[in-house]
C-alpha cells in the first residue's frame, strides 16, 4: 500500500523565495485552465483535452510577455498544477452523474494568493533527490533542510511541499509500503465514540475525551483578540493571523499525536476492530458541533482503517442506524428511545446495562454478523417467515405472478385458507 511521510523543512530566506514564486506560478496555471474551460464552456465550444489545455496555458503561455516568468519554475510543478485541475473536473462529474457516493462535490474554484495553505508537487521527472546529508534537492529551488524524524521505507514516487497558515513548511513523500501483518490475536472488540468518554470498548474500557480544543480556548481567546483589533490588510494583522494559526496548529497536531497512539494500541491488541457509521457532517450541525469537530472521530476512524489495512487486521463499519444504545444485549430485545443523560438502563429480562459498553458490545455482535475473519461481508443466513408474513390471504388477486412464473390461479388445485397451506401440482413450497 502507499503511504505519506510528513516531515518538518526549513528553508532559508533564498529557498523561501523561490517555494513562493514556485507556488503562485502553480496558481496561475491552475487558474488559467480553469478559467479557459468556463469560457469554452459557456461560448458553446468543444471541452478542451488535457493535452491541449498544457499547450495554452504552459507551453504557449511560456512565449508571451505577460507568462514569460513561468519559465522561472520546473516544469512539472506546473504540468501538476493542471494534473489536479484535471481531478477536480473527473470528481465533480463523476459526483453529477452518480458515479461518485458521498456527498456531493462541487466544481473547481480559483485558488487565491490569500488561501491559507500553498502547495506544489515534484514527481520523479523532476528529479528530486534525497542527498546524504539529509538535505532534499528540489529543482531550481536548491537543498533545502529536512528534520528527519524516521528514515523513508523506500524510494518516494513524489514529493509535495506544503507551506501551512502558520507558515511553517512541510514536505510529504508518497512512498510504497509492504504490509507487516502482526502475530494473530484472538481478541476482538467493538467502538462506541462518544463526547463524554470518546471511546467505549466492548470488554468495558472507557477511554476519556482529551477535549484539546476546549482545554486550549483560553490561549486561543488571547491569540484572537489582538486579531479582532487589527486594520484589515496591515501588517501587524497578518503577523495576529500567523500567531492565532500557529495556536490552532498546536491544538491539531496535539489531537493526531494522541488518536494515533491509541488506535496503534487498539489495533495491535484486537485481531478485529469494529465501529459505528457515524454521520460526522450532521452531528457538525447540530447544537455539539463544537464538542463533535473537537473529538476528531473522522480522523480517528480513518486511522484505524488504514491501520488494519497494513497490519492485516478485520475492521468494520455497522450501519448507522442500528439501535446499539437501546437494544439489550443480552436478550436483543429493542427497548423505547432514551435521553443522552440515561447512562445506564435496566431491561425487563432482568439485565442492568451501561449505556455505552451495551452499544459497544452491540456494535461488537453486529461487525462479527456482517464481516467473516477475512474482512469479507457475509451474507444473512436464511430465517423462517413470520407466520403473519407466510400466509396466503383469500383476496389475493388470482392472476398474481407465482414463482415458476405460471398464475397462481393455475397452479393451486386445492387451498385450505384456515391453516394457511398451500399445495398443488408444480408448487415447490408447503407453508404452515
Amino acid at each position: 500500500m502507499r503511504l505519506r511521510h510528513n516531515y518538518r523543512a526549513y528553508p532559508d530566506g533564498g529557498q523561501r523565495q523561490a517555494l513562493a514564486q514556485a507556488f503562485g506560478c502553480a496558481r496561475v496555471v491552475f487558474n488559467d485552465g480553469l478559467r479557459a474551460r468556463r469560457t469554452a464552456w459557456e461560448n458553446g465550444l468543444p471541452h478542451i483535452s488535457d493535452g491541449e489545455l498544457s499547450k495554452q496555458v504552459i507551453t504557449l503561455a511560456k512565449r508571451t510577455r505577460e507568462r514569460e516568468w513561468l519559465g522561472g519554475v520546473s516544469s512539472v510543478v506546473l504540468q501538476q498544477a493542471l494534473a489536479d485541475l484535471n481531478v477536480a473536473y473527473r470528481n465533480f462529474f463523476t459526483s453529477v452523474t452518480g458515479k461518485r457516493k458521498g456527498r456531493k462535490v462541487a466544481p473547481p474554484r480559483f485558488r487565491s494568493l490569500k488561501d491559507n495553505r500553498q502547495a506544489i508537487r515534484f514527481t520523479r521527472n523532476s528529479r528530486f533527490s534525497v542527498l546524504e546529508n539529509g538535505r532534499l534537492r528540489l529543482p531550481k529551488i536548491g537543498d533545502v533542510p529536512v528534520r528527519w524524524s524516521r528514515r523513508l521505507p523506500s524510494d518516494p514516487s513524489s514529493v509535495t511541499v506544503v507551506r501551512d497558515a502558520a507558515g511553517r513548511y512541510f514536505v510529504s513523500f508518497v512512498v510504497a509500503t509492504a504490509d507487516e501483518a502482526l502475530p494473530v490475536t484472538d481478541s476482538e472488540v467493538g467502538i462506541d465514540l462518544g463526547l463524554t468518554h470518546f471511546a467505549v470498548l466492548s470488554d468495558g474500557v472507557k477511554v476519556a475525551a482529551p477535549k484539546f480544543l476546549r482545554r486550549a480556548a483560553r490561549r486561543l481567546r488571547r491569540s484572537q483578540k489582538p486579531l479582532a483589533r487589527k486594520v484589515k490588510g496591515s501588517n501587524n494583522r497578518r503577523k495576529a493571523v500567523v500567531r492565532v494559526a500557529r495556536a490552532h496548529a498546536r491544538v491539531a497536531n496535539a489531537r493526531r499525536d494522541w488518536q494515533h497512539k491509541l488506535s496503534t494500541a487498539i489495533i495491535r491488541d484486537n485481531q478485529a476492530v469494529y465501529v459505528e457509521d457515524l454521520c460526522v457532517v450532521g452531528l457538525g450541525r447540530s447544537r455539539l458541533a463544537k464538542s463533535v469537530h473537537d473529538a476528531g472521530w473522522a480522523l480517528f476512524v480513518g486511522m484505524l482503517e488504514y491501520k488494519a489495512r497494513r497490519y492485516g487486521r478485520t475492521f468494520g463499519k455497522v450501519d448507522r442506524f442500528l439501535p446499539s444504545t437501546r437494544t439489550c444485549s443480552d436478550c436483543g430485545r429493542v427497548n423505547d428511545r432514551m435521553a443522552l443523560d440515561v447512562r445506564s438502563w435496566d431491561c425487563p429480562c432482568g439485565s442492568r446495562h451501561d449505556r455505552d459498553v451495551n452499544a459497544a458490545i452491540n456494535i461488537k455482535a453486529a461487525g462479527r454478523a456482517d464481516f467473516n475473519d477475512r474482512g469479507a461481508h457475509v451474507r444473512p443466513a436464511p430465517v423462517s417467515a413470520a407466520r403473519r408474513e407466510a400466509v396466503i390471504h383469500p383476496d389475493v388477486a388470482s392472476d398474481v405472478e407465482g414463482i415458476s412464473g405460471r398464475r397462481i390461479g393455475e397452479n393451486v388445485n386445492s387451498r385450505k385458507h384456515g391453516s394457511g397451506t398451500l399445495s398443488g401440482h408444480g408448487s415447490r413450497y408447503r407453508l404452515g
